[in-house]
């Protein structure tokens, strides 16, 4: 996965923030923050926040006593979560040299943002650098593609027409989705994982529309496609996605997991 990535717009993070976030991301952030054991007082960092999700959450539970600071690489996504939230302590920084130091945090949470690193496991490293001992690194993934009963035919549909950069972009949720292989990643970063909790969480849209633009405008795929190419994508994503949808909105299931570890 290249820097390009990283490199969204202000519009762009708007964007993932009111739609994104609680299609899908706000869905997960209780398996994240039950699974850490989060709770009155601690220090929490979240790295790879985005626009905040996870790290508003946990605001809430550490209460006054508590602090928590969001770490992110990307300058749009800080501003957004600055204007949702603007008396949390937002950071600018990469998760290969997290910018504290050593034995800092009580709980290291990484929601969806493990796959976008170029080196997954220096950056848990660093998670579990910043960890006090005893303290917890929670890192929330999904499951492998293949596992991904309606992005996976949707994913292999888009790329049809947008091409192999079509994979690359939509499909990188899905890198980490081999437990074992992100355990052994664990292990070599000095963690010893602890706990795993799988489930299925549903992403909820308004309409099969409403989810392909989604996805499509969260990500440079939507200054590479053409409108014909758009429209197109479009008018098939009707055909695929329409088995999923429930009364009057789209309910696509999710397949992921939570790793819980402590440094060693």
């Amino acid at each position: 996965m290249g820097t390009e990535t990283f490199r969204i717009t202000r519009e762009q993070a708007e964007l993932y923030e009111e739609r994104f976030v609680p299609a899908l991301f706000r869905n997960w952030v209780d398996l994240v923050l039950d699974g850490a054991g989060v709770h009155t007082g601690q220090r929490l960092l979240d790295v790879a926040c985005g626009t905040g999700v996870v790290a508003r959450s946990a605001a809430d539970r550490v209460g006054s006593t508590g602090a928590v600071i969001g770490l992110d690489l990307n300058p749009a996504m800080l501003a957004v979560a600055r204007d949702v939230r603007p008396e949390l302590d937002w950071r600018a920084g990469d998760a290969g040299e997290i910018p504290f130091a050593d034995d800092d945090f009580d709980v290291v949470t990484c929601q969806a943002g493990l796959m976008f690193f170029p080196d997954p496991t220096a950056a848990l490293r660093e998670m579990g650098r910043v960890t006090r001992p005893g303290g917890v690194v929670a890192v929330q993934v999904f499951s492998a593609l293949s596992s991904q009963p309606a992005y996976g035919p949707w994913i292999e549909m888009v790329a049809r027409h947008a091409g192999a950069v079509a994979t690359e972009m939509l499909g990188t949720y899905w890198v980490h989705g081999d437990p074992g292989a992100l355990r052994a990643r664990c292990t070599d970063a000095g963690l010893r994982v602890v706990a795993q909790h799988d489930d299925v969480r549903p992403a909820y849209f308004p309409s099969v529309e409403a989810m392909v633009l989604t996805e499509v405008n969260a990500t440079p795929l939507a200054d590479r496609l053409q409108p014909a190419e758009l429209r197109q994508i479009l008018t098939e994503s009707e055909h695929v996605l329409g088995r999923f949808r429930n009364s009057d909105r789209l309910e696509i299931p999710i397949a992921g997991y939570v790793l819980v570890a402590t440094p060693t």
